[in-house]
Parts: structure tokens; sequence; C-alpha cells
């Protein structure tokens, strides 16, 4: 599944079409569910090109609809001359970047469907969305971590001194992130920026230090890449944007990178030993990414991709892992660890029976 009403729609269509032409290569009957701007759901063919999408649904596809319940599913519509049909998912392979697709909001509908997906749980997925939890959780595990607070219209003064990085407190990648020299414009910014309007995270700016990540997958075992220092496309870019990431057509693939990262010795050893502990503090499931800001002398945990572009293939080289395993390893976990049982153990009556009349409660 790909795509979905988010600001990394685009970059979700790129991860996910290169998972779905890998599954049709390996596996045959692979389908391509395609996430609208707008919200619908489409089953696309495993040959379709990124072009197809420049306006919109590609020709061809087919419209479905996704049920929750006891017949929960994706269901292809009914016509006069025929019935609809639920398609035959063993599993969902998530490729939705942002938004809905990776806070939670996808996931729960998925639960309460009764569809497998790979990827982060509900509590997982929002986690690694709000970077105000993610960051609080980082501090509470004793990580390192840059000071960091929420901005508002009301904040008067922070603790530390900048410039400052803002950065939306709910939103993936590089989209929305401003870098400001003062407090006034950082809350002049709260109005002028649509990406921080659901909230908005600051911390210092900090020049001399470069990202440096990490991917992590918890099937069949927790293993961890390579290291990686991605490199800014332009030696004046104040951070790494969108464009060092994406553009470049195959998502991070193609993206410059320092890969194994040349670090400082012994700092290899912390970026693995912190990845290890988040797993556990912030539910990781599937794969993710985990970025950190380094220099020589420091290193802080800065936040986690839940589902990062490319579902991170391209750092799994130590060994090498094949993009195949990758998504097989994914399907697998799916169908053998789901992301939540619903489970009614306790309601069993008993409150009911003794519960008398609403009408004597409301009076």
């Amino acid at each position: 599944m790909f795509g979905g009403p988010s600001p990394e729609h685009d970059i979700s269509i790129l991860t996910g079409l290169l998972a779905l032409r890998e599954l049709h290569r390996v596996r045959g009957e692979a389908l391509g569910l395609y996430w609208t701007k707008a919200g619908d759901f489409f089953q696309v063919d495993a040959s379709t090109e990124a072009e197809a999408f420049l306006e919109g649904v590609p020709t061809g596809s087919s419209a479905l609809s996704l049920r929750v319940g006891g017949d929960g599913g994706f269901y292809t519509p009914g016509g006069r001359l025929a019935r609809e049909r639920r398609l035959d998912i063993d599993a969902v392979i998530m490729a939705t970047h942002g938004g809905p697709g990776e806070d939670g909001t996808l996931q729960g509908t998925l639960d309460l469907a009764g569809i497998a997906y790979s990827g982060p749980t509900v509590a997982g997925a929002a986690i690694g969305m709000d970077k105000w939890a993610f960051g609080t959780l980082v501090r509470a595990a004793g990580l390192p971590s840059l000071p960091r607070a929420l901005l508002g219209p009301e904040t008067t003064s922070l603790d530390f001194d900048g410039p400052y990085i803002l950065k939306p407190r709910f939103g993936g990648s590089s989209i929305g992130i401003d870098v400001v020299a003062d407090l006034a414009t950082a809350k002049a910014r709260l109005v002028t920026n649509v990406h921080l309007a659901r909230g908005c995270v600051i911390e210092p700016f900090r020049s001399d230090l470069t990202d440096v990540q990490i991917a992590v997958r918890t099937y069949p075992r927790v293993e961890l890449s390579a290291i990686e220092k991605p490199l800014r496309r332009s030696s004046t870019a104040e951070i790494l944007d969108y464009r060092d990431k994406y553009v470049g057509g195959e998502g991070m693939v193609s993206a410059p990178r320092e890969l194994p990262a040349r670090l400082a010795p012994g700092q290899a050893d912390e970026v693995v030993r912190a990845a290890r502990r988040l797993v556990d503090v912030a539910l990781v499931r599937g794969v993710a990414r985990i970025d950190f800001l380094a220099s020589d002398e420091e290193l802080y945990v800065n936040e986690i991709n839940t589902i990062p572009g490319s579902l991170s293939k391209h750092l799994f080289v130590e060994p090498v892992l094949a993009f195949a395993t990758l998504l097989a390893d994914l399907t697998t976990e799916a169908l053998e660890r789901p992301g939540h049982r619903y489970s009614a153990a306790g309601a069993d009556g008993v409150v009911l029976r003794g519960a008398g009349s609403i009408s004597a409660k409301l009076a």
C-alpha cells in the first residue's frame, strides 16, 4: 500500500512501486493498493510506473472500498453483472510515508478490518510521528538528546539559546522544517508555515552536527544495518532537506551518502547501543530508520522514521540483505506477530445486570 493524504505522497509512491515490483517478480500475485490524496483506494497494476500518477489515479486502475468489522477487508464494487468481491490478501506491506499512513490512523483501521500489515503498530506509529513524545521517551531512557521544547504563541522564553530549528510536531521527513535566528522569528513562523499548524517543536540549531542514521529490522530477530552518513547536495545547505533525501528517482536509494559512515572512534558502538535500546523504547516493528546528529565529540538521538523511504533496503549491506528477503520477512512478521489482537475479556455482563435505569442515573 502506498500514497495517502500526506505531504510525502509522492515519495510513498516510489517506495510502494519498488516493493510492488519486487514482490511481483518473486511471488507473482502481489497487488498494488494505491491510496489517493483524497483518501480513496484503488488497485493498480504491478507494472505501473511513477509517471502514471502525475495526473492522479493511473488509467486502468480499479476502485476499492475498505470495510471494517467481521467481514472487513478491501472490496471491489459490485455492478449490474457482478457482485462485490473481497480481495484475498495475506498481508499488506506498508509504504505509506507520513500523515495518517504513518501516525497510527491507517494501522488502527487495518486492525479493525482484521488485515495483517507490516511496520509499526498503532502505538509505535503514534510515538514515532510525535516528535515531542519521542524526544521525551528518548530522554527518559537515558539516551543523549538535544534540548527540545514545544513552541506556541504564548512562549516567552526558552532554556537554550538560538539559532533555532523548528519542526512540525506531527510530521515526517524534512518537510516544513525552518531554521531561524531568534525567538521572535520562530513565533512568526507559526503563522506563515502551514506545516506547523498542528504543533511545533523547537531545538537549538547546531551547524556543527551532521546527520548519521541506521536502520533496524525486528524479524526474524533484531538486526541492524550499516551506519550511513547522508550527504547534502549543496555545501551551503543548513540541513539535510527533502531534496537531498528523495529527489533522484529511487527515493533514498539514489541519495548521496557515505556508507558505511566514517565516525569517530567508539561512536559506531554508541549508535548501535542506542538503536537497540530504542527498539523497546519506541515499540519498533518491521523496518525503521533511526536518525542521529553527530560531531567528532558528540552524538544525539534525533528522531525515528517508522516507515522509511525505500524501506531502507539500501542500508543493509553488512551483510547484504536481498530486497526480496526483506519483503518476505516483513510479510511473515505481519502474519506471525499481528499489530494488535482485540479482546473482550472481562465484559461478562456483570456491570450491565446491576446497572439499573439509565434515566434514574441522569436524574
